[in-house]
Parts: structure tokens; C-alpha cells; sequence
């Protein structure tokens, strides 16, 4: 499960009703429920859900104003970087059609980045090194790819390219330009040609430019605004996602969530051979960031270990207003999505979380 702390918080530049939704009767040993009821009586989210199987699991409130429940599997929410896993599934798409090669140069596809080494498979697996541009951005006002680009551009390097693991941005920024190329549509229209329309996600978008609120039912998100900190913890449900790009700007549902990660990871979507690759060309990244021990990072996915044995591969994003974990585990144990409506990226948010993907993964196994 990834969190990337600082560029998540300074993509946000901005500040729904919430509906009700069958949820399963949590039992009172509910370990998934306990760690759900941990997040907002000990840790003060105000809402959290996790959503696996048939099985729904609430705790809190979509809306501090009305007191609203939690919304249910329905309800929409900014995937942040879990966008990177379908950024980096359309370009396996394109990778297996013959259109891109992995060792590719980026500059192949990219005029900025021409004359660099970096290759796809580096952008890919976060060892480019290329530095983290929306450090860099004045996100009060809107840019282009190229724009943000060029700032990193102007950043000396984290290392050199594949002599490294650091996780940027910047390098699903690049694979999104690169499927632009590839593709002659844009990667927004070919990530919905290629992955929502074939899985039937359609309760999953992008924004559009301009656009600030989510769409639909929704629970209301709550954070620090980077621009307003003297202010505390205020609403920051409306946010620029257009601007997020193919680093973190999809908004889905966990329903739809699920049904991605058993899409990719089940064979609907790409041939084996590049699920293999994704998820065994990888970094050990344990202890890095907020990877547990044992955690590795492949092709815009990071496999997490279960107490139970085995692992879950999905990714993981924050902004200030919301964390989202989750995956598909291995040895058939399932899918789970969990999510707050505040940042949950460190401390006992984050250990609780966790405990709750792990705890819905493992079932009455868990170690």
C-alpha cells in the first residue's frame, strides 16, 4: 500500500451529500470492524469503509454538518495513486499489442525527455530518478503536463536512472505522455477504451478540466489545506482532479476498485506473460515510506504481506482529505478496498488501516 505524503498533499489546491447504503451487521468480533471503529473513536477520522466480497463494513460519518452514515460500496471517492495501476496497466496494453517496448526510451515518446536514458520500464517501476514535480508547482493556477515536466526537469536528478527506488510522480506524469504518443487518443480516453469500458466501470471517471466536485453519492473529506494550515482540519472535498493526471486523478467507487484489481489480476485485462511482469519485476521497498517489511513495488503496483501467509497487490494514495488501501490477495483470499475521509498515512491511522485490509484478507487466520 503506497503513500506518497508530500506530493499528495501538494496536489491539492481547493476545498456532497453522502447516501445511506445497506452495510453487513458487523459481528461483535468483527476484526475488520474493530479496526474500522479504531480509525474514528481513537484516531478522530471521521469516516471509513472497507468493502470486500459481499460484505461492507462502516464506521463514522459521510458528513460532519449532518451527522449522515458512512456512505456504502456506492458511494465515490479520489483514488489518488491508485491511478498509477491503471496508468501502468494501459501501457502493458500497449506493450502487449507491439506499440511500446519496455526498454524503450522515453524520449522515444517524449520530446523533453529525448537524449535521457530513462526507459518505460524505469518510469514504471518508480528507478528513474527522476524528481518529484509537484513539489514544485504553484497549484493555485492550472498547467500543463509539459509545464510540470520541465520543473522537474530543471530539479537535479535523485539518482541516476536505475541505480535507485524513489517514488515520484513525476514518472506516471511521463507514462501518461507516453500513452498520448503510443496511442494517438490521450491516456484518459485509452484507459477508459482499454480498462473501464471492458470491466463495466462506470462508476468510474476522470474529471474534467475545471471540475472541483465529486459526482454522485459521496462522503465529504476533511484535512489540513496546504495553502490555509492556521486554519486546521477544514473541508477539502473539492479538489482539481483534472490537474492529478495519470499520477492520482481517477475518482471510483470500492465496488469498481475491486472489480479492477480481479479484472487485472484475474486475466481480463492483459496476457499473463505482463501480469507476471508487473508483479515479478519488482524492488523490495520494505521499511521505505509506509511499505511494511517484505512489501516490493513492480509495474505501478506493490505487493503488502498478510499475517495469514501470502501477500496483497494493489497500491494505495492519500490526499489530505482521504486514504484508500486495498488489493487482491494472493491464494484466493479475496479483494478488499478500505478508505478514509482524511489523511490516514502514518501512526496508528495507518497501522489501523492496514490492520483492516489485513483483517478482511486473512478472515479468521490472520497470525
Amino acid at each position: 500500500m503506497h503513500r506518497n505524503h508530500v506530493a499528495t498533499v501538494l496536489l491539492l489546491a481547493a476545498t456532497l451529500t453522502g447516501a445511506l447504503a445497506p452495510v453487513a451487521a458487523a459481528r461483535p468480533s468483527d476484526p475488520v470492524q474493530r479496526q474500522l471503529d479504531l480509525l474514528v473513536n481513537r484516531d478522530g477520522v471521521p469516516g471509513a469503509l472497507a468493502h470486500g466480497g459481499r460484505e461492507t463494513r462502516t464506521a463514522g460519518i459521510a458528513d460532519k454538518a449532518t451527522g449522515q452514515h458512512m456512505t456504502g460500496p456506492q458511494g465515490r471517492f479520489r483514488l489518488a495513486s491508485n491511478t498509477k495501476a491503471f496508468t501502468a496497466t494501459a501501457v502493458m496494453r500497449l506493450v502487449a499489442d507491439g506499440r511500446v517496448r519496455l526498454d524503450d526510451h522515453a524520449g522515444n515518446y517524449v520530446p523533453q525527455l529525448v537524449g535521457s536514458p530513462v526507459t518505460v520500464r524505469q518510469l514504471l517501476k518508480q528507478t528513474s530518478g527522476l524528481p518529484e514535480y509537484s513539489a514544485l508547482v504553484d497549484w493555485s493556477e492550472a498547467g500543463t503536463p509539459q509545464e510540470y515536466l520541465a520543473l522537474a526537469l530543471d530539479a537535479e536528478p535523485d539518482f541516476r536512472p536505475g541505480e535507485g527506488w524513489g517514488y515520484s510522480n513525476t514518472n506516471y506524469l511521463v507514462l501518461g505522455m507516453v500513452i498520448d504518443k503510443a496511442s494517438g487518443v490521450g491516456f484518459r480516453a485509452y484507459v477508459e477504451r482499454t480498462i473501464l469500458r471492458p470491466l463495466h466501470l462506470d462508476d468510474t471517471y476522470w474529471p474534467a478540466p475545471g471540475e472541483l466536485a465529486l459526482r454522485g453519492p459521496h462522503a465529504r473529506n476533511y484535512g489540513v489545506h496546504p495553502a490555509l494550515p492556521e486554519a486546521g482540519v477544514v473541508d477539502v472535498t473539492e479538489l482539481p482532479g483534472y490537474e492529478f493526471g495519470a499520477s492520482g486523478g481517477l475518482v471510483s467507487t470500492p465496488g469498481d476498485l475491486n472489480t479492477f484489481w480481479d479484472g487485472l489480476f484475474g486475466g481480463r485485462l492483459l496476457p499473463g506473460w505482463a501480469v507476471r511482469l508487473m508483479t515479478r519485476d519488482t524492488t523490495d521497498v520494505g521499511g521505505r515510506d509506509v511499505y511494511p517489511t517484505g512489501s516490493r513495488y513492480g509495474y505501478g503496483v506493490a505487493s503488502v504481506p498478510l499475517s495469514c501467509g501470502g501477500v496483497y497487490w494493489g497500491h494505495g494514495g492519500d490526499l489530505p482529505g482521504g486514504s484508500v488501501g486495498g488489493g487482491r490477495a494472493t491464494g484466493g483470499r479475496g479483494t478488499v478496498t478500505v478508505y478514509t475521509t482524511t489523511w490516514a498515512g502514518e501512526g496508528p491511522r495507518l497501522r489501523h488501516l492496514q490492520g483492516a485490509v489485513d483483517a478482511a484478507l486473512c478472515g479468521d487466520d490472520r497470525g
